[in-house]
């Protein structure tokens, strides 16, 4: 298992960077997401959205409304800060504060859980997010990022 530190979380989110993103590739990384899910018999929902429209969203069997919620409050969450939720989660916890304390956002609408994970293009930055939700925090972070990395 890979030991997330915010240098390890800040240098993977460098290299799982597009030079370039099509619909046709957001909806092989959905399926590729899906099917990894499906091999490990996670039940999780999962979205790749850019900032003004979703382009793939499932929820396996077993998940419910909840897990949308949580795609939604995570995927809020990447946009408005830029980086992953895990790494978010990493740095409040360190600090031992709240979103709201340290970034003035909601809990309603905000989520530090891991599994949410910004798509970047080189040069242009962040363009929308990436979120699986129904695992573990760091389960769902690396099934995400696992099923990235054969993709850039």
């Amino acid at each position: 298992m890979i030991e997330h530190t915010p240098d390890t979380l800040a240098a993977e989110e460098q290299a799982l960077q597009f030079d370039r993103f099509t619909l046709e590739m957001a909806w092989a990384i959905g399926d590729a997401l899906r099917t990894a899910a499906l091999e490990r018999g996670a039940t999780v929902a999962l979205d790749i959205s850019l900032r003004d429209r979703p382009l793939f969203h499932t929820a396996l069997p077993g998940t419910d409304i909840s897990h949308a919620s949580w795609i939604r409050r995570k995927r809020n969450t990447v946009l408005a800060l830029g980086t992953s939720t895990l790494a978010v989660g990493m740095k409040l916890a360190r600090a031992g504060q709240t979103l709201e304390e340290r970034y003035g956002l909601a809990p309603a609408d905000h989520a530090s859980d891991g599994g949410g994970y910004p798509l970047r293009l080189r040069g242009l930055g962040v363009i929308g997010a990436i979120t699986a939700s129904g695992l573990p925090s760091v389960d769902d972070h690396q099934l995400v990022t696992r099923v990235l990395a054969r993709f850039v």
